[in-house]
């Protein structure tokens, strides 16, 4: 390694495919970054201000606004100052850190999401004792479980992917520090990393999935033997907010790992999905529908405008 001349910068070449485009889409993921920091912003507001949401639910649903903050923020903001004009340059030790947050936070995501599943299916089939099941101190071990995991799953695949050295070229044929779009430019073998990488996120990815469908097949075989309807709709409610952001972050992944050789753009496009559309309709999904979050966020517009009232009277 000494005998190279090492890499001190990257060069981030964009989205694939969408030259001439720069203005639309600029407008396009600056409106939803500005709509993804004000919704998660928002319902944590409404969590932490509210007592009537300092349940087990709202707890891991706040934590899910905390990742969807940082997870938006790790590639957002090089993107849209790419797509503004003022370049790509990356230095070497902010492609690390913007590619240890990604995976930090891309496998708490999936580990968030399995506990949350595991949570409602608590609540779904152990009513009763609900309560006693997801207690305050195992609601914390939970979270900290995801984030430590997360951040033990982003080392291993960030010491793999920069203990190679670079010694040139320095374009990366992405719009963010990506594993491997990154280990591309490696001036050694990069076989090991790569296989260690894509059997990781892959595993991991599945075993989560795995645990989300066994948890909601287990309420739903609840759901049925409820008798009344009413009962039946308020158990599924409970439920349906999370099934559709599941959606969300599952279904593209599915969609491209069904893809023998998928398209760079069409790679991009589900990166951009989990990395930006994801945080931006989260709050939407969690609060549309669910009467206690507008009811809280009713409370805190109607408490900030009694308080301008007051500052203006004196």
């Amino acid at each position: 390694m000494t005998n190279h001349t090492m890499v001190t910068e990257f060069t981030l070449l964009g989205i694939p495919e969408t030259e001439g485009l720069e203005n639309a889409l600029l407008f396009l993921f600056s409106t939803m970054y500005a709509c993804a920091l004000l919704g998660n912003f928002l319902i944590l507001t409404a969590i932490t201000t509210s007592p009537r949401l300092h349940t087990p639910m709202y707890f891991f649903l706040g934590n899910l606004s905390i990742f969807d903050l940082g997870f938006c923020s790790t590639t957002a903001p090089k993107m849209l100052s790419y797509l503004s004009g003022w370049g790509g340059g990356i230095s070497f030790q902010g492609c690390v850190v913007q590619h240890f947050f990604y995976h930090c936070l891309g496998c708490t995501l999936c580990f968030l999401y399995t506990v949350m599943a595991y949570d409602r299916f608590v609540a779904i089939c152990f009513p009763l004792r609900y309560t006693i099941i997801m207690n305050h101190r195992v609601c914390c071990v939970l979270a900290t479980g995801t984030w430590m995991s997360g951040c033990v799953h982003a080392t291993i695949l960030t010491s793999l992917t920069f203990q190679l050295p670079y010694c040139g070229p320095s374009e990366v044929s992405y719009y963010f520090c990506d594993m491997p779009a990154v280990l591309l430019l490696a001036c050694e073998d990069s076989s090991l990393a790569q296989r260690v990488g894509f059997t990781n996120v892959g595993l991991l990815s599945l075993i989560c999935f795995f645990l989300i469908i066994v948890s909601y097949t287990r309420i739903g075989i609840s759901i049925s033997k409820i008798r009344s309807t009413e009962g039946r709709q308020r158990a599924f409610s409970t439920c349906s907010a999370h099934l559709t952001a599941i959606m969300c972050v599952y279904g593209p992944v599915i969609v491209i790992y069904l893809q023998p050789n998928p398209s760079p753009l069409l790679s991009a496009i589900i990166q951009i999905l989990h990395n930006l559309v994801t945080p931006t309709i989260n709050p939407l999904i969690y609060s549309l529908r669910n009467k206690d979050v507008k009811a809280a966020l009713r409370h805190v517009f109607l408490k900030r405008c009694l308080s301008l009232e007051v500052n203006e009277n004196i």
